[in-house]
């Protein structure tokens, strides 16, 4: 039975509910190997029948549908500063959810020692349910196969930790992925069975730092050494005859010199306008404050600079922005769509959308629940789960 029963939960797990008919029709299977990976399916308790569907004349066909609640996922968006953890249905919706300042300077043991007690907490909250597995969002590159952080501009002590090896003890697959590319995750699936899949976009997460991920024909694109994307640690095109700002990388010059929250905080206190963090700066802006508009507006233009380019090479349909600095709305958005809008490509912008992410906080932490909901449902190793599942003979 292992040929096709991923590929028809990944029918159910796309499109909500499904006759037996719809299943057959879509699959191209024939129905006696239809039935046989319903049953296996709704045996472990990953599709549930809903009743019966729409009749020809016979009898009317079973309906079933993407049993989410049968079981979780432990969540954490780690940011440079703070962290999001949530608990998650199969589907990626998370039901509970707790957050952590955190220093991710600090080294990889005490941030996720935070993560731990923030997991014993949400399973404590939610009753115990069943955990299938474990996604943890990093604010740096990552080797994905490994489960480890690579060369990271700004995660101190953290190159090549075992971070899914300190999550040993949960005896559940573990994801470690780059925040930027879970939450350009989370932006490109549907959110209902009738809404339309976003398949090439650009997610910009916005915060402390910046990160870039990419979704391109529907897939996470990483690159050879999960550097894909890294805009905040490129080079700034800035207009001023200045030496270039140093960044907190080590070099010079780096968007995220310019165009980071923590470049924001330093800037307004060179005005005489102190924040204590991002949340202050977003704050600032919606007071209307001269010198906080004009700091994001610009920062925003270094940012449409930046990914101006990837706008003409890649032509996205999409460029969606997160995080906390996101939420200076439009004051920000105007600056990356002068930029963009001037420096791309006619053709890469005639369809081409820019706004605010509408899944706020729980941007990434969604994304890694849907991550790992690919890993654990991969056909490669959904089999291993229903051999797990099965009921004692």
């Amino acid at each position: 039975m292992r040929t096709h029963v991923g590929e028809v939960l990944a029918l159910f797990r796309e499109h909500g509910e499904l006759s037996r008919t719809e299943v057959i029709d879509v699959s191209g299977l024939s129905r006696s190997t239809v039935n046989q990976r319903l049953a296996a399916l709704d045996a472990a308790g990953l599709i549930s029948e809903i009743g019966g569907g729409s009749s020809t004349g016979g009898r009317p066909s079973s309906r079933f549908a993407f049993n989410r609640s049968r079981a979780a996922f432990l969540t954490v968006d780690i940011g440079a500063t703070g962290l999001v953890a949530a608990l998650c249905d199969l589907g990626g919706r998370p039901f509970a959810h707790t957050q952590r300042s955190i220093d991710v300077w600090e080294g990889p043991r005490p941030v996720l020692t935070v993560v731990d007690a923030a997991f014993a907490e949400l399973l404590d909250e939610a009753g115990g349910p069943e955990v299938w597995g474990i996604g943890i969002g990093v604010p740096g590159p990552v080797e994905f196969a490994a489960g480890r952080v690579v060369n990271p501009p700004i995660m101190t002590g953290w190159d090549g930790f075992d971070i899914a090896g300190w999550f040993s003890g949960y005896q559940v697959p573990v994801v470690v992925e780059n925040d930027a590319n879970s939450r350009a995750v989370a932006e490109s699936r549907p959110r209902a069975a009738d809404a339309v899949r976003h398949d090439d976009l650009i997610s910009l997460k916005l915060g402390t730092g910046i990160g870039s991920g990419l979704v391109f024909n529907g897939q996470i694109i990483r690159g050879s050494d999960g550097a894909a994307g890294d805009i905040g640690h490129t080079r700034a095109a800035v207009s001023d005859s200045s030496a270039p700002l140093p960044c907190r990388c080590g070099n010079v010059g780096c968007v995220e010199a310019y165009a980071g929250g923590w470049a924001l905080i330093r800037d307004l206190a060179a005005v005489g306008v102190p924040a204590a963090d991002v949340a202050e700066v977003v704050s600032l802006v919606r007071q209307g404050n001269i010198e906080a508009v004009r700091l994001v507006r610009q920062a925003g233009r270094v940012l449409g600079d930046a990914v101006a380019d990837l706008v003409s090479i890649l032509n996205p349909e999409s460029i969606i922005l997160s995080g906390q600095l996101a939420e200076c709305g439009e004051v920000l958005l105007s600056g990356v769509r002068e930029r963009v809008y001037q420096r791309s490509l006619p053709l890469a912008t005639r369809n081409l959308s820019i706004l605010v992410s509408s899944l706020g906080e729980f941007a990434g932490v969604t994304g890694l629940a849907l991550i790992t909901a690919d890993q654990l449902f991969d056909t490669d190793n959904i089999d291993t789960l229903l051999e797990r599942l099965a009921p004692a003979a």
